[in-house]
């Protein structure tokens, strides 16, 4: 079970923080990862696995990309994972988390990503992706997450990612998705999901990522960003989404991914946030969790290793900060995200 720290600041204010038992792991165990996941995805009749049907090609891409970054894709049934992205692909041209269900620009983007690690796009409509992609933007240049008008910052990502992906980014109108970006920066260097919300560290990645990609990273403040950002950093050395909330391993990704791209990298402990990722391991089954004692999921045992992969775990493969995706791959389409 989840042990909760509360330590105090020199000033007396309280610092919400997870605790890390003296036991813990300290080694990384990838072959028990690659047991966890290659089994996750065969036990179709678990209730776990039902109740997540709606997050389901999303976790086809978690699985998939983290499997790819310790070396054992070919684990995996390639030809039914494409079978099953192919059914997911709707007449509109976007696709959906699961079979019969309503295509969104999120399960849009693990499908594109998906199919670009097995190269295999042609298995799909690409001029329907694009399509889809297209007709989400709005006039003041956000993006629809579908069709029933959601709009968040995660979108541009998506959005400006897929077609990206797809070499077909002229499809959109970049300069106005830049402009509503810029609109959602704050006063902290940060961003929120829209224009006047709050910072949030997965928010930050998505803007940060987009304007990487569209080679406008110029418009942000690096240094007052990336103080934001290390101050995400707590005494357990774990890593949280926004001010007084508890660490989690995701944003091991969503942080570091963040420094990497405005090469601010070094400015956090690379020691003790190593060490709290380890220690979120289940040394039995495998796999990672949110937090020490937690259970364990795909979701955080991609970003646990995509974390320790940005952080230069020998034996695991690099990743790309902006897709996280093997860098292996993205050299391989030929997509070229700006870094400071």
């Amino acid at each position: 079970m989840l042990a909760v720290n509360i330590s105090f600041r020199s000033q007396g204010t309280p610092i919400k923080d997870a605790s890390i038992p003296e036991n813990a792991p300290t080694d990384l165990f990838l072959d028990k990862h690659r047991d966890f996941i290659a089994a996750y995805g065969a036990k179709k009749d678990d209730y776990e696995y039902v109740l997540t049907e709606y997050l389901r090609l999303n976790g086809v891409y978690w699985g998939l990309t983290v499997m790819d970054l310790m070396g054992a894709l070919d684990r995996m049934n390639k030809d039914e994972v494409l079978e099953f992205v192919r059914q997911c692909q709707q007449p509109c041209g976007g696709f959906s988390a699961s079979i019969g269900h309503d295509p969104h620009l999120l399960s849009t983007l693990s499908a594109v990503q998906v199919l670009c690690l097995y190269d295999a796009l042609d298995v799909v409509r690409v001029d329907g992706v694009v399509e889809f992609v297209k007709s989400l933007q709005q006039d003041d240049g956000s993006f629809y997450g579908d069709k029933w008008g959601e709009v968040d910052t995660r979108f541009s990502f998506c959005a400006v990612a897929c077609l990206a992906l797809l070499d077909r980014l002229n499809a959109i109108n970049v300069d106005k998705a830049v402009d509503f970006v810029m609109q959602c920066m704050n006063f902290d260097g940060g961003f929120g999901c829209r224009p006047g919300s709050e910072t949030h560290s997965g928010q930050i990645y998505c803007c940060v990522g987009m304007l990487s990609i569209v080679g406008q990273l110029h418009r942000i403040n690096a240094d007052t960003l990336g103080w934001w950002l290390c101050e995400r950093q707590l005494p357990s050395g774990g890593l949280n989404g926004r001010p007084e909330k508890l660490p989690d391993v995701c944003y091991s990704w969503w942080v570091l991914s963040s420094l990497k791209i405005i090469g601010r990298l070094h400015w956090i402990n690379k020691d003790k946030l190593i060490k709290f990722i380890l220690a979120t391991q289940d040394d039995e089954t495998g796999g990672f969790a949110d937090r020490p004692g937690d259970m364990v999921d795909p979701f955080h045992t991609l970003f646990g290793i995509a974390g320790l992969s940005l952080m230069g775990q020998a034996n695991i493969k690099p990743v790309n900060p902006v897709f996280c995706m093997p860098e292996d791959v993205i050299r391989r389409i030929g997509v070229k995200p700006q870094l400071l």
